[in-house]
């Protein structure tokens, strides 16, 4: 059995237990953020859980580089995996790698390409948005002279961050909280982006085809 043939049987072998893992990290991270009463049995579960799951990120890792064959290439080719691995707040994207590999199992998509798009983008939102928020919340909240005091202020500066408005309301202060906000505003300049072309690629379709069945000299 080639490499190639390996590699694939070990992506697909993989799948769901990583977005398992994704889903634990992303639970596990936030009830040791926001459960303030937790016991400190329960905080070293939390933890234990987020350290398994960053565990299982890096075996995959490692397996699939070495399984690639491509040293170095490897790390620029799956520049998204290697980013995952490193910061934690974007590991709930293997939940949208996932969705997309059962998709692909099942045949032909059942959503059209504009539309798996869009389903895609507002998921990772989603989901990026929720652990962006609790990040700013664990960083923000105990810094003196703070305005994001809760995680319902965090939530909605992730929501005006992502779209772009930035009322200025709340903001975080310090030096880490404002590396976070910065990520979140490439976030979300990137998925605001990819939403509209999207959606202004399917007006130009449907326009288009229009035109096409519309009878001549109309």
């Amino acid at each position: 059995m080639d490499d190639d043939t390996r590699k694939a049987r070990w992506e697909r072998s993989t799948e769901v237990p990583l977005a398992v893992a994704s889903m634990a990290f992303l639970a596990a991270y936030a009830v040791r953020i926001l459960a303030h009463s937790l016991s400190g049995d329960w905080k070293d579960l939390c933890l234990a859980v987020l350290f398994g799951a960053w565990a299982l990120f890096a075996v995959d890792y490692v397996v699939r580089w070495r399984l690639s064959g491509e040293r170095l290439r490897f790390v620029r080719t799956h520049w998204l995996d290697t980013l995952v691995l490193i910061l934690p707040l974007l590991r709930p994207l293997r939940v949208v790698k996932a969705y997309e590999a059962v998709q692909r199992r099942h045949g032909e998509p059942r959503l059209a390409l504009h539309a798996r798009v869009i389903v895609y983008s507002g998921l990772s939102t989603t989901l990026l948005g929720f652990a962006g928020a609790l990040s700013v919340y664990q960083t923000e909240h105990t810094a003196p002279g703070a305005t994001i005091k809760t995680f319902g202020d965090a939530v909605w500066w992730i929501c005006a961050t992502f779209a772009t408005v930035g009322y200025g309301d709340v903001v975080p202060i310090t030096p880490l909280g404002r590396l976070i906000a910065v990520g979140m505003m490439g976030i979300g300049l990137a998925l605001l982006g990819t939403v509209t072309g999207t959606f202004a690629s399917w007006l130009l379709q449907v326009f288009a085809r229009e035109d096409d069945e519309r009878p001549p000299g109309i």
